[in-house]
């Protein structure tokens, strides 16, 4: 699968990482993690912390699938506006989603303080405008449903947008306590933590074959070693489709520009995470080195050459949609990348579980909030392996009904 192509920023930040062998003889272990992005860490960090044997293997090096190419804006609003998740899910749960996904941005502030390597987590508040006049009645009734249920934000009206930002739209939500991070700097560091602390890690090492069985999993690898495993977890970001395919699951590319850094970022108020309401839409957030991350521009294909082709053009497109909003700050594209992305139809991050693989969990956590679905969808499985069961469980998983299909 051709998740992304281009100029990668996230790499560039770490001169010398860890690097881990291949597997070169047969293993047991309690759980098998089968990815070495963001999601696989998150898991291994929460199964291991119930002193769980893991093993993490990723089919090429820590860090280079998907979690290179996230642009880790850590925001509990997601793809599907709030309203619209209650309207599909019901209040109960969609309020639920957006509180574990606030607690998720806490967990990870929380793991960044605990790695030798600085994974430059900041907290930031986001401005999530209205692009368009017609879109002030969608946000208006999502702050309404925010406020009712404690969320702390803002409604700011074109006057306050003004006052604050060096241009203006008619109305935006004001999210405190939403974040940033690198995500390589963060899945690097925290994978190295746990090796010392364990976990046996390899790489260039991937599954050709596998015997799965009531209880337990037999994995083959390429290097024609085997991995019996009690259960298996598959964290491989928008690979896991590759294993088992889910319906639910929609696939877009999507582009984004790094800049070079600049000096004064003194107009950009609070260097707030930036939104808007338009679909597909805009984005942009600061770096710790005060470059700027501008993403979006999403076209509807999967083809990896017509994606690629486009890069260039959309590279433009995203500096100049960047100029409208700040143009006394002047930026060239330093790196800039096009990139599979997945989602959901029904605007909630999956866990697959399924008859056909026993005691195996897939881990998708789609969406523009993949770090923080990563991080609570990782701690519901822990759950579920050692506890048996968690009280979120239906919340994520596949067969999840919506109120309108019922």
């Amino acid at each position: 699968m051709n998740l992304q192509s281009g100029n990668l920023y996230w790499p560039t930040t770490i001169s010398n990482p860890p690097t881990y062998p291949p597997l070169q003889e047969d293993i047991q272990c309690d759980v098998a993690i089968i990815g070495g992005g963001s999601s696989g860490a998150q898991c291994a960090y929460y199964l291991m912390a119930k002193g769980i044997d893991v093993v993490l293997i990723e089919k090429e090096k820590i860090g280079h699938g998907s979690t290179s190419a996230n642009t880790a804006l850590l925001q509990y609003l997601g793809d599907k506006m709030f309203y619209q998740l209650i309207n599909s899910f019901g209040e109960d749960i969609a309020v639920n989603h957006l509180k574990l996904s606030s607690k998720a941005i806490d967990e990870i502030e929380k793991i960044s303080g605990l790695l030798d390597l600085d994974p430059n987590f900041f907290r930031r508040d986001s401005l999530y405008y209205a692009s368009y006049q017609e879109d002030l009645v969608k946000l208006k009734k999502d702050y309404s449903f925010l406020k009712k249920h404690h969320f702390e934000v803002d409604f700011l009206t074109s006057r306050d947008i003004a006052d604050l930002y060096p241009f203006s739209k008619s109305a935006a939500i004001y999210c405190r306590n939403d974040g940033e991070i690198n995500p390589y700097k963060f899945t690097v560091g925290l994978i190295k933590k746990l090796q010392n602390c364990g976990l046996r890690v390899f790489e260039e090492t991937h599954i050709q074959g596998k015997k799965v069985e009531k209880d337990y999993t037999l994995l083959q690898t390429n290097h024609h070693h085997t991995i019996r495993a009690n259960s298996v977890i598959v964290a491989a970001g928008y690979q896991c489709q590759e294993f088992k395919h889910d319906k639910n699951v929609s696939f877009v590319s999507s582009y984004a520009v790094i800049t070079n850094p600049v000096d004064d970022l003194s107009s950009w108020y609070q260097k707030t995470l930036i939104w808007e309401t338009a679909r597909p839409y805009i984005y942009m957030r600061t770096t710790s080195d005060n470059r700027i991350i501008i993403g979006g521009l999403d076209e509807n294909t999967t083809n990896p050459q017509k994606r690629e082709s486009m890069l260039i053009n959309k590279k433009q497109k995203l500096i100049q949609e960047f100029n409208k909003l700040f143009p006394s700050i002047e930026v060239e594209p330093q790196y800039y990348l096009s990139a599979l992305y997945a989602g959901t139809h029904d605007g909630m991050p999956i866990i697959g579980v399924y008859e056909d693989f026993p005691n195996w969990y897939f881990l998708m956590g789609y969406g523009d909030n993949g770090m923080i679905y990563n991080m609570l969808l990782s701690q519901i499985i822990t759950d579920v392996i050692t506890k048996g069961s968690s009280p979120y469980l239906n919340i994520y998983l596949q067969t999840r009904p919506l109120l309108e299909n019922k």
